[in-house]
Parts: C-alpha cells; sequence; structure tokens
C-alpha cells in the first residue's frame, strides 16, 4: 500500500491524468494535494474571496473528473488545470453578481472590490514588502493592487496569471484558450493601463469605503 502511495507522489501530472482517465480513481487524491495550494491561491487572487475559491476549487476537481474523458494523454497538465479552473471561477462570479442584485448579505466581507484588492494586497506583501521596509512596501502595495484591481477582466486574469501564477505565455494561451499572439497583446495593454493608472491621481489607496 505504502510503495502504492509513494509511485503516484512521483508520478508526472501526465501520467496521473491519463490515469484518471482510465478509471483509476486513486489517482485523483494526489492530484488535488498536489495542485491545492497553488490552484486555490489562484482562485482566492482572482476571485477575492476565500469561501468562494474555496468552493471553486473544490468544483475544479470536480470537473476534473467529470472532464477526464476530454484530456488528450500527453497534454500538459498544468495549464489544463488552470483552463477548468478559470472557467469555474468565471460561472461562480457570475452566479455571484446575479445573487448580487438580490441579497448583499450573502457575501462575508465587504461588498465587492476590496475583497479581491486585499487578496492581492496579500500577496504583494508577502512576495515583494521588505519588513525592513514595511511602510513604504504597504504604500506601494496597496497602489498597485488598486491599479491592477481597476483593469478590465480579461487583463486582470492575464496579468494574475503570467506575473502573479507565473505561468509562461504557453502556458497561458493553453490555460485560456486562445492565441500566443493575444496573451502577449493582453499583458501588453494590461502593462499599459496600468502604466496610465499608476500616474493618475489616486484618492487614499490604503482605505476605501463606499457608501
Amino acid at each position: 500500500m505504502a510503495s502504492a502511495k509513494n509511485s503516484l507522489d512521483h508520478c508526472p501530472d501526465e501520467k496521473l491524468l491519463e490515469r484518471l482517465r482510465t478509471g483509476q480513481r486513486d489517482v485523483l487524491g494526489p492530484l488535488v494535494r498536489r495542485y491545492e495550494r497553488e490552484l486555490y491561491g489562484y482562485l482566492r487572487r482572482y476571485l477575492g474571496d476565500d469561501e468562494l475559491a474555496a468552493d471553486v476549487f473544490q468544483n475544479t476537481f470536480v470537473a476534473v473528473f467529470l472532464k477526464i474523458k476530454h484530456y488528450e494523454p500527453g497534454r500538459p497538465a498544468r495549464p489544463w488545470l488552470y483552463a477548468i479552473a478559470t472557467n469555474q471561477a468565471i460561472d461562480a462570479l457570475r452566479r455571484q453578481k446575479r445573487r448580487h442584485e438580490r441579497t448583499v448579505d450573502s457575501l462575508n466581507g465587504p461588498e465587492d472590490g476590496p475583497d479581491t484588492a486585499r487578496s492581492l494586497f496579500d500577496l504583494l506583501a508577502t512576495r515583494e514588502v521588505d519588513p525592513a521596509a514595511n511602510a513604504e512596501g504597504v504604500e506601494l502595495a496597496a497602489q498597485v493592487r488598486q491599479s491592477v484591481d481597476q483593469l478590465p477582466d480579461l487583463l486582470r486574469q492575464a496579468i494574475i496569471l503570467a506575473y502573479f501564477q507565473g505561468l509562461k505565455y504557453q502556458e497561458i494561451a493553453d490555460a485560456l484558450d486562445i492565441p500566443l499572439g493575444t496573451v502577449k497583446s493582453r499583458l501588453n495593454a494590461a502593462m499599459t493601463k496600468l502604466a496610465e493608472l499608476w500616474q493618475a491621481p489616486t484618492k487614499a489607496p490604503t482605505r476605501e469605503h463606499k457608501s
């Protein structure tokens, strides 16, 4: 039993998906554990809501199980999983927007934008803020997160995948099912827009409360 578990732990992602495709359900657990931190982190940043991200993460692997017959053996696993997670996140946001029109109380936290902004801030703080320069770093992170949060959804999506998740351009293209040139143009457009937002006057980025 232990040796079988060890063999799964060292099995490449693509092989796990191929085995799942042939009906070997025992590989799903190792696959979930392998991607739990990475994909949940991505969903948390993209959705800006911890509980929603957890739900979408679970739904992602339900979808993986249901869609496994569509997986082409040998296809890179990481962008395929990101594609499913992204689609699940988009569906969740659509459902959330519909519910938000009926009730705001269903959301656990601030009404909308600040959640996403805060999760991006957390990421920036852990990656870029030096404790020795914490005050300056916090202010900078707040300004960056505010600018990223103002991007149109498609541009924000590309920025998160490229600069926060570290996906390569081709992996982003595969995950979003778009041409490589579109990835590059979205990232260029996003950086241009961020530069414009960065230069524009901002209003107290560290404290945003809408009445």
